[in-house]
């Protein structure tokens, strides 16, 4: 059996985003800048995507802004939301995605602003008290804080964080790459300045994404070479792209609650056979389901020899799965979120991530195959 539990990673295509996408491929080529017929056909399969992704978001299509996924969104939001407002000071936590805390860093190396990291707890909640001290007495400041954490799944109050950045004027940018098409976000009432979209973790296709920019906030582009995007963005759009992501996250909110409910059943009967069949487990992040991003359960296993040897074990027993973040595969740097909350360096994690498409019986043999895989005096 092959089974795949990576979907934090990636997720696979929909079959209907696919057949949407084939269709665009097989009779539309023309290019969306162009002003004759066949580039107008183009353009209007873009312009009905925004307007359905912005339904969805229940915000304007003149803020959503097509990117090539959500490390140029991260990148573009960050960079060009505290050059072009004149911001000298940003705030994020140790748990961000590199695509934030490693364009801070740099922003900070370069002398374009001073950096301060709020603090979190053992399962990654960062701690509000000390944001808002972070806030008080500075000048305009821009907060950087993940919805749902990538690697343990620990969810962030946006809804909190967004009111404290209102009472201090802060910008607050917020990645919603691992919960947006799993969590609904009503954007007339989120009070976030950006917020990102990667298609490919909501079963669309990679290499396409979106920004949210609130009417509130102004920045200029960060890529130049043309006209697209309003003028926030040079470069032809990725036509097929736009159309399959628009596909993903319509299907995603029809069907919300019900892949809710069955991957949140999947990930609770993988937790409860953890717990009953290898001596030992714990779990790293918050696994209370309001606290916990469904999707994913970080497994802290019991100190064995070879420990770096089990997420290769599990691939030849053909259970794909990753070790932290799927941007540092192959990396022998340690994952920065678990060394954040301070998990036990020699006690190896995996971490497993679900999807609509997962069954029962897949987490019956990955369990099976953990359980082979452990000492058995743990």
């Amino acid at each position: 059996m092959r089974v795949y539990l990576d979907n934090a990673a990636t997720t696979p295509l929909d079959q209907d985003v696919l057949k949407e996408m084939y269709k665009v491929m097989e009779s539309t080529y023309g290019n969306p800048s162009s002003i004759h017929g066949h580039g107008r056909e183009a353009r209007t399969l873009i312009e009905k995507s925004r307007k359905t992704i912005a339904q969805l978001l229940h915000t304007s299509p003149a803020e959503i802004f097509f990117t090539s996924g959500g490390t140029e969104a991260d990148n573009t939001a960050i960079r060009c939301g505290i050059i072009d407002n004149h911001i000298k000071h940003a705030v994020t936590s140790c748990l961000e995605h590199h695509a934030v805390i490693h364009t801070l860093q740099a922003m900070e190396k370069n002398g374009l602003i001073k950096l301060s990291f709020v603090d979190t707890d053992g399962k990654g909640n960062i701690d509000y008290a000390q944001l808002e001290s972070l806030l008080q007495g500075a000048d305009r400041t821009f907060v950087s804080l993940m919805h749902a954490n990538n690697e343990i799944g620990t969810i962030t109050d946006i809804e909190r964080v967004g009111n404290i950045c209102e009472q201090y004027n802060a910008v607050f940018h917020c990645d919603t790459v691992q919960t947006l098409g799993h969590f609904p976000h009503d954007l007339s009432k989120l009070k976030l300045h950006f917020m990102v979209c990667a298609a490919h973790k909501l079963h669309g296709p990679k290499g396409v994404g979106f920004l949210h920019v609130n009417h509130k906030i102004k920045i200029k582009p960060m890529i130049y070479g043309g006209s697209q995007e309003r003028n926030m963005r040079g470069g032809t759009e990725n036509l097929y792209g736009i159309v399959g992501l628009a596909k993903a996250l319509e299907i995603a909110y029809t069907e919300m609650a019900q892949h809710r409910q069955h991957i949140q059943g999947l990930k609770s009967y993988m937790i409860n056979q953890l717990t009953e069949k290898v001596p030992g487990i714990s779990f790293n992040g918050e696994i209370d389901p309001d606290k916990s991003l469904y999707t994913v359960l970080n497994v802290s296993f019991p100190e064995m020899e070879m420990a770096d040897m089990l997420l290769f074990n599990l691939d030849i027993a053909g259970i794909s799965a990753s070790g932290g973040s799927a941007c540092s595969s192959g990396s022998d740097i340690g994952s920065h979120v678990l060394t954040a909350i301070g998990a036990n360096p020699s006690r190896p994690a995996v971490r497993f991530s679900f999807s609509k498409f997962n069954t029962k019986d897949e987490i019956d043999y990955a369990v099976a195959k953990v359980r082979e895989l452990c000492p058995v005096n743990a």
